[in-house]
């Protein structure tokens, strides 16, 4: 959780509120992607896409 604390501070102190967009992006296509070939909804998720 330290990670997550220092980059919220990150972005807090250097004013980058615009990546934080970026990084929620990129985190929600991870589990996305996790998600999709680990279990049997990975084909719901396809058929999304």
């Amino acid at each position: 959780m330290s990670f997550a604390s220092d980059l919220l501070k990150y972005l807090r102190v250097r004013k980058k509120w615009w990546l934080l967009p970026v990084i929620l992006f990129v985190l929600i296509l991870g589990i996305l992607l996790i998600i999709g070939t680990n279990s049997a909804a990975g084909a719901f998720i396809y058929t999304l896409f």
